[in-house]
């Protein structure tokens, strides 16, 4: 345990769990997403269903998704600021099996065209989990900086990309592996020490068979 498992976030809101936590989930939403949103369909499960309204957790996440950090003296306001951005979103009650008591579930699309569906939970202390990333079961937390490659089930693709990364001598502090099903494609989720350069970014995503690639730090500021 650490200090700010004691302590918990700096946060505007009444609940690190329904509030930070749930800017924290539209934050990394909208990282994953890659652009800026203009749609989000976002549905509630168990106890965000049920006292997150009260709580603020729909107007934390639509802030997340507008780039605001947990501590933004805007988030009350952030319904008005999502409509003069063009940002639409709707919210419905969803109960979604085996999910953490604290989950959403984000269906967004991008003023460029791109989509993507994210299930996260929000697991105390303004700690977030995605538990789901467009219908594939995963596990991370992306505190670390972290890479997420979206390839085909086939052999050969996990050596790339460490290769890439051991040029870079980035270390890696965790690496899984997910697929949907065998021979289908894959996602590869690697959290690690440093961060890792655009170029190289940019190299594993020309790879053939790699059918996207996106990079998380959390670290760097989102603009609104």
């Amino acid at each position: 345990m650490n200090l700010f498992d004691i302590l918990g976030p700096v946060m505007v809101g009444p609940s690190s769990s329904h509030t930070a936590g749930a800017v924290r989930i539209g934050n990394l939403a909208r990282k994953l997403l890659q652009e800026t949103p203009v749609r989000a369909d976002i549905y509630l499960h168990g106890s965000f269903a049920t006292t997150g309204r009260g709580h603020g957790t729909d107007r934390a996440l639509i802030a997340g998704l507008l780039g605001m950090k947990p501590d933004d003296m805007r988030i009350p306001d952030s319904f008005e600021i999502a409509r003069q951005k063009g940002l639409n979103f709707t919210f419905a009650n969803k109960n979604l099996k085996n999910a953490h008591p604290n989950t959403a579930l984000l269906v967004l699309e991008g003023a460029g065209g791109r989509t993507v569906q994210i299930q996260a939970a929000s697991v105390g202390g303004g700690r977030v989990e995605v538990h789901r990333l467009d219908g594939i079961e995963v596990t991370f937390s992306a505190e670390k900086p972290t890479l997420i490659v979206y390839n085909e089930d086939r052999p050969g693709y996990v050596s790339e990309v460490t290769s890439v990364l051991s040029h870079d001598k980035i270390n890696i502090a965790t690496m899984r592996l997910y697929r949907d099903k065998r021979g289908g494609f894959g996602i590869m989720v690697i959290e690690m020490d440093q961060p890792i350069p655009e170029i190289s970014i940019q190299w594993l995503g020309h790879l053939e068979g790699i059918h996207k690639v996106i990079y998380i730090n959390m670290g760097e500021d989102s603009s609104l």
